[in-house]
């Protein structure tokens, strides 16, 4: 039986109906908007990592031109500090204290970039020349920006008072079910590398702009944001004040990746500001801004261990992370790498497991969720420690993750970290990656580049993540009365397609036209609460609740026209915007129910659905590179993708998630890094050092599903916004070890693996050889 994809429905490859007004200019950012009279703000930012400051004077700054506002830490003692709420338990039982972030800075100063004053003019320019008039001493101390080195004996104190660098010991797993079954081993592969930190880079840096309405005794906030009523809830505990006197709203936005789900001190700036002067006051970050201070991303230092049995199969993992904290605990960042680790068996058969994490300080930039936020981080750990054991036991990659997958008659499968897989068929997505990839062939493609001087490389990746947490994502709907719908949501489009993929939902419930549907998020004042968009929840929580709304609607609107037709609920059918009698022509179009609806309730539907447990959506990705020895210069030759989802909503949108993804996880292999020098200096610190992927380094990636709906999601749905990223960096890497590995027995190689790393790898070998 053929089955029938419906024209707006699930399933539907229907193009993002949000693109005409970005690619003509008509998008609406929050640099955008400048109300009457609107002033702006400059913050002075440290230049050193590691001092304690005095301000002797603010007076010329405040004298100077077009200058309404100087504040410093001081004249900011009533605002309350942004806190994290994120800390873990540690193995005694305890939380670690977290050292907050304060609007400004009161004496001392912990990286470059730490806020220390801010300055408010007619212009920014204005704002700018005058914060250098603060007449500010710093006296410098010495930093320590090494993750591997936080915790050596010799290292500075970023908080002396809590006498180590140490921020907290998180332990999962079984110590001595692990160490037992390394006693036990016919082998033991070990690993040591950096995931290295990388900036996020979003398009659009941030912006916010905030309104003092005194008439209503509240603000307004504009912001780009991945949630509107996180920010509400934190700023409102940071002023000390009730959510209806803070009314947060976020217009278009341009890229998130998780560190637009962040509140920052310069939104409790602009509030502030606005609040004191009765003017609309905006702060918009440069990109300078952007790479020191927005919250950054990865940044571990690892040592990993396989325990293995005569066959080749996994008994135990023992890892230990250093995970890099930056200089205080921003929103999420402990739960980062604890979340990361509970997710370090991946897709294989592991009994045993014992992950430390050891959290440091250092004087850096604050680190927090990044595209994947802590699975990228697992995963390549485990991808990397694979190949690794393929290798010491000269077993094809393939083959020791074939031996050690958990099989499909195991699930629910229960791991040693406590998630439970619902489904999985992964040899089976596996296998049909190699196939795509032409795996087996690789040797003759590997012989014909090396007649051309040319090293090439095949790596994969078998990953799985934890994603749409347990929770709900309400969704309202509502008939009006032009015979329009609006939905109204809690999450957040960063650029995903939210307004075309719920629309699907509801147009396939409405039998309506999805230009026809308006999708609404953003504005604390139309929706009480919402949950945001991080972990790929948006599609598998709203959507499913959006859906349900689209039914409940339709079900009221099918009463209001069995009432205006004389028939019967069962007889009426919707089609094209219109109620009918099944079999007939009588019908009413939704304009006319909204004007025969006899209570506001008639033209209204609701929808949550409820989840119980993650969903865990997984795949193989396939990595072809080709190195120029001479230069150490990688070209990705070929990327394939195989991938479980659950099930497919919108093709187009769902292709171009994963494609973004893999240009992240492959910036992160090939050229991302963020480097700091030892006094803390940022020396990535613009686009002229730090080096982002180019159009022209990313292959045609070949992509397809292989589906085996959830269990768990209503709709089947796994989710797949961070997927592309997580199972990427690992293939591209092991792809590139590969290569060094067939013609030189290089075994390790930390990212980027750029032309020089790579190139200064070839040497070393060479010369040991």
């Amino acid at each position: 039986m053929t089955v029938m994809t419906p024209k707006f429905g699930m399933g539907a490859s229907v193009r993002r109906k949000e693109d005409a007004a970005f690619i003509t200019g008509k998008g609406r950012y929050t640099d955008d908007f400048s109300p009457e009279g609107t002033l702006h703000l400059y913050v002075l930012r440290s230049p050193v990592a590691k001092a304690g400051f005095t301000i002797a004077s603010t007076d010329e700054a405040s004298a100077a031109p077009g200058v309404h506002l100087v504040l410093t830490g001081a004249d900011l003692a009533h605002l309350a500090d942004l806190k994290s709420g994120a800390m873990q338990k540690q193995p005694d039982g305890t939380r670690a204290p977290t050292r907050d972030i304060p609007i400004l800075c009161r004496d001392r100063v912990h990286y470059v970039g730490d806020a220390v004053a801010l300055v408010v003019a007619e212009t920014r320019a204005q704002a700018q020349d005058a914060a250098e008039m603060i007449d500010i001493d710093f006296e410098d101390e010495e930093a320590i920006a090494s993750t591997a080195d936080a915790l050596s004996d010799e290292a500075p104190l970023v908080w002396p008072e809590l006498g180590s660098n140490r921020a907290f010991l998180y332990q999962i797993g079984d110590k001595a079910k692990s160490d037992a079954a390394f006693d036990r081993a016919g082998h033991v592969t070990r690993i040591e590398f950096v995931n290295n930190r990388l900036v996020c880079n979003y398009m659009e840096p941030r912006a916010a702009l905030a309104e003092w309405r005194a008439d209503e005794d509240r603000f307004v906030l504009t912001t780009g944001s991945q949630g509107v009523h996180s920010m509400q809830g934190i700023l409102g505990r940071v002023f000390g004040i009730e959510p209806r006197q803070l009314r947060v709203v976020t217009p278009d936005v341009g890229g998130g990746f998780g560190p637009k789900s962040f509140v920052y001190r310069e939104y409790a700036m602009v509030m502030e500001a606005a609040r004191r002067l009765g003017r609309p006051v905006k702060w918009t970050g440069d990109r300078s801004e952007h790479f020191m201070t927005d919250a950054q991303g990865r940044d571990n230092v690892v040592t990993a261990e396989m325990a293995l049995d005569g066959e080749g199969r996994f008994l135990a993992l023992r890892a230990s992370l250093t995970a890099n904290m930056g200089a205080y605990i921003s929103q999420y960042a402990p739960f980062i790498p604890y979340v990361g680790a509970s997710m370090s068996t991946g897709v294989y058969d592991i009994q045993a497991l014992d992950v430390a994490i050891h959290g440091v300080y250092t004087n850096t930039c604050p680190v927090d969720a990044y595209r994947g936020a802590g699975r990228p981080e697992a995963a390549f750990l485990l991808e990397k420690l694979v190949d690794a054991c393929a290798r010491d036991l000269n077993v094809g990659r393939e083959e020791i993750r074939r031996r050690n997958f958990i099989r499909p008659e195991q699930f629910p499968y229960r791991t040693q970290t406590g998630r439970l897989y619902d489904v999985g068929e992964f040899e089976a997505h596996m296998d049909l990656a190699i196939e795509r990839s032409g795996w087996r062939d690789f040797d003759a493609r590997a012989a014909e580049a090396k007649t051309r001087g040319k090293l090439r490389g095949i790596g994969m990746a078998t990953y799985i993540e934890a994603c749409a947490f347990a929770g709900s994502e309400p969704a309202h709907v509502r008939l009006e009365g032009d015979g329009s719908v609006t939905l109204l949501i809690g999450t957040q489009s960063n650029g995903q397609g939210h307004a075309t993929a719920y629309a699907q939902f509801v147009a396939e419930k409405l039998n309506i036209d999805i230009d026809r549907i308006t999708v609404r998020q953003g504005d604390t004042d139309e929706l009480a609460s919402g949950g945001g968009t991080g972990g790929s929840r948006s599609i598998p929580l709203g959507g499913v609740s959006a859906a349900r709304a689209g039914e409940d609607l339709a079900e009221k609107i099918r009463r209001v026209a069995a009432d205006e037709l004389e028939a019967s609920v069962d007889d009426i059918e919707l089609v094209g915007g219109a109620a009918r009698i099944v079999g007939t022509d009588r019908q009413v179009d939704f304009a006319g129910i909204a004007r025969a609806a006899r209570q506001p309730e008639d033209l209204q539907g609701f929808g949550e659905f409820v989840q119980e447990e993650a969903t865990y959506p997984n795949g193989t990705h396939v990595c072809e590179v080709e190195i120029d020895p001479a230069t150490g210069k990688v070209v990705v030759a070929g990327y394939w993708i195989v991938d479980d989802f659950g099930a497919t909503v919108n093709p187009i949108l769902l292709a171009g998630q994963v494609h973004g993804g893999v240009a992240q996880g492959l910036g992160q292999a090939l050229t991302e890094d963020t480097v700091y020098s030892d006094d803390g200096q940022l020396v990535t610190a613009s686009f002229m050092d730090y080096a982002m992927p180019r159009a022209d380094d990313l292959p045609f990636i070949h992509f397809e599903t292989r589906n085996v709906p959830s269990t768990t999601n209503a709709l089947g749905i796994k989710g797949a916004g961070e997927a592309g990223t997580i199972g990427a960096t690992p293939a591209v890497l092991n792809a590139v070890t590969d290569a060094l590995y067939r013609a030189h027995g290089v075994r390790h190689i930390d990212m980027p693996t750029t032309p020089s790393r790579v190139w200064q790898a070839i040497r070393e070998a060479e010369s040991r050889s």
